[in-house]
């Protein structure tokens, strides 16, 4: 399994500390403009997905910050779908900066289907074709 795509984002000025580095947490919303543009890409939204009952919140985040991302750069987050199970999918993430050599951070997340009470489920077949 290795559904991928791309993204850009800019940095804005309120992600960033005093020193015109873009901090840390702001990375994990990058990683989910990341996702949720993918999972378009395959056809679903959030939107939808959640219209079925279904919800993906995320149980485990990993993050490693290689260089810094600073003020106005332009970035690009690569995701890749790495893993579907019974009721968890699993993303990877790289973050990247034209010109520079390297990732400047990379990471993944884990995500439980849930039902609307919180319960787990199984991911549906048709998103499992989807995603495929």
């Amino acid at each position: 399994m290795s559904r991928s795509g791309s993204t850009t984002v800019r940095v804005r000025y309120a992600e960033t500390d005093q020193m015109g580095i873009a901090w840390h947490g702001e990375y994990l919303a990058w990683f989910e403009v990341g996702r949720t543009d993918l999972l378009r890409g395959c056809g679903c939204t959030y939107r939808e997905l959640e219209a079925q009952g279904l919800r993906l919140p995320v149980i485990e985040v990993q993050a490693r910050y290689l260089r810094p991302a600073l003020y106005d750069d332009v970035l690009e987050v690569h995701t890749r779908l790495t893993d579907v199970g019974g009721a968890r999918v699993r993303f990877d993430y790289e973050v990247r900066r034209e010109g520079t050599d390297g990732p400047l951070a990379t990471g993944s997340t884990a995500h439980a289907a849930i039902d609307l009470r919180g319960r787990p489920r199984r991911i549906p077949a048709d998103l499992r074709r989807r995603l495929a």
